[in-house]
């Protein structure tokens, strides 16, 4: 078999938009303006975002719907939404408050100090991650995660899945300055979750990462 060529940002995008428009909505690449295209990561920081898209190609035998696109950016205080929904068929970017695992921020400041796939490490991994099966379970209605690269491998196994919390909301910030912390679960807000898991359905990537940094 011939090695695929590596795919750009700019082409994954496309890819993303023709495949994301067939699946949702059965309408050609055609319909998503090339202005739309460039405007849907907007907001995101761009090598974070150009990591993200490394990782969709990267992954795409196991990423079969690509219409939307979650980027967690953890180079943000806990207090900045920065949980972006990119969807690239519509061509525009949703961003929301998502918290980081408290493992990774041991004293508390609201920013993640680093990253672990640890088994009890309770704190948030690196990488990208396939959405997989919504379930119901002590926080509600959530959704189970599979890592894919090595530094988040673990996920499955140590229940790292998108979940509601009532640490991860505006009267959180207001009163401390920060939301809270969750076990490494990527934790939103509880007027949020219905929004996320319908958006960010089965087969879906999740990338998270830290702007401002160069790994994987």
């Amino acid at each position: 078999m011939l090695d695929t060529p590596p795919i750009t940002r700019r082409s994954v995008l496309g890819l993303a938009v023709a495949g994301g428009a067939l699946l949702a909505t059965g309408a050609t690449a055609a319909s998503a303006p090339l202005n739309q295209i460039n405007a849907a990561a907007s907001g995101v920081d761009p090598g974070l975002c150009d990591r993200a898209f490394a990782a969709l190609s990267r992954h795409r035998r196991a990423i079969w719907a690509n219409d939307v696109v979650a980027i967690a950016d953890f180079g943000s205080s806990s207090a900045a939404p920065r949980l972006h929904l990119i969807d690239l068929v519509r061509g525009e970017t949703t961003t929301l408050l998502v918290a980081h695992g408290l493992g990774s921020d041991p004293l508390d400041s609201g920013f993640l100090q680093a990253f672990s796939n640890q088994y009890g490490s309770n704190a948030t991994s690196e990488g990208a991650f396939v959405t997989a099966e919504r379930y119901t379970g002590m926080h509600g209605l959530s959704r189970r995660l599979n890592g894919l690269d090595p530094t988040n491998s673990n996920a499955r196994a140590r229940d790292v899945v998108i979940h509601a919390a009532s640490y991860v909301s505006k009267d959180k910030i207001a009163s401390a300055g920060k939301i809270g912390r969750s076990n490494g679960c990527f934790a939103v807000a509880e007027c949020d979750i219905a929004q996320v898991l319908a958006r960010l359905g089965r087969g879906r990537l999740l990338y998270a990462g830290r702007s401002g940094t160069s790994t994987i």
